[in-house]
């Protein structure tokens, strides 16, 4: 049993997998902050299915790239709970779990030539994005990237890619060409760290409680809000 948690962007919960299903998923409503929502879920979903610490086999945690309070909140639990229970923590990368989750919504499987490029919103017209193949491969590794009309012209020359993702919808007119297709509207969940989680679980690829932090991709830049600017 895995417990799995996802606060990389504005979606966040929390999924119980086994090795050959998800058991059940609990997500924050929208809008409601990560910080104050995130164990409320867990517990909610640990109770619903009378499922104790004790039970767990892991923890497994999107470690980004994404937001950086988000990813701060998240792994902070899960290293919680992780040493608490005396189990190991499962670092997974955002991206790759997005890879996943759309893959498991689409078990009919994909033309040859397809690949995938899952991208969250980096702000402005900036995106993390990686190019995955339908198996999981990768095939251009993390990067924080710049939108403009040149983006993955290289790529879409020889290959059909698939955009989802919140930081796809702005990149809707700017990348174009007939191999450019865009699925708005795809959500990030806690569940599509399953498969990836039991892989890493399998392999025995887990990561140090003291030393492990979230895969920010880029530094954290505070601001001062406006309304504080005298």
């Amino acid at each position: 049993m895995i417990l799995c948690i996802e606060t990389a962007t504005a979606s966040c919960s929390a999924a119980l997998c086994d090795e050959h299903e998800v058991i059940g998923v609990a997500e924050a409503p929208p809008g409601m902050s990560h910080a104050s929502q995130l164990t409320v879920i867990i517990q909610k979903l640990m109770e619903e299915h009378r499922v104790t610490a004790s039970d767990l086999e892991a923890v497994a945690v999107s470690k980004g790239p994404g937001s950086y309070t988000g990813l701060r909140i998240g792994v902070s639990a899960a290293k919680g709970i992780a040493f608490g229970a005396g189990i190991p923590l499962i670092g997974i990368n955002t991206l790759a779990a997005m890879c996943s989750g759309y893959m498991s919504q689409h078990p009919e499987g994909l033309p040859e030539e397809t690949l995938l490029c899952p991208m969250i919103d980096a702000r402005r017209m900036e995106v993390y994005n990686a190019l995955f193949s339908p198996d999981g491969t990768v095939v251009r590794e993390t990067s924080a990237r710049i939108i403009d009309e040149d983006s993955f012209s290289d790529i879409l020359a020889e290959n059909r890619v698939i955009f989802f993702g919140n930081g796809s919808e702005k990149c809707i007119g700017i990348i174009k060409g007939p191999n450019a297709t865009f699925e708005p509207g795809f959500r990030l969940s806690a569940s599509y760290l399953h498969i990836p989680s039991v892989n890493a679980m399998r392999n025995k690829h887990f990561e140090d409680l003291a030393y492990f932090e979230p895969y920010y991709l880029k530094e954290f830049i505070a601001t001062i809000p406006k309304k504080l600017i005298p």
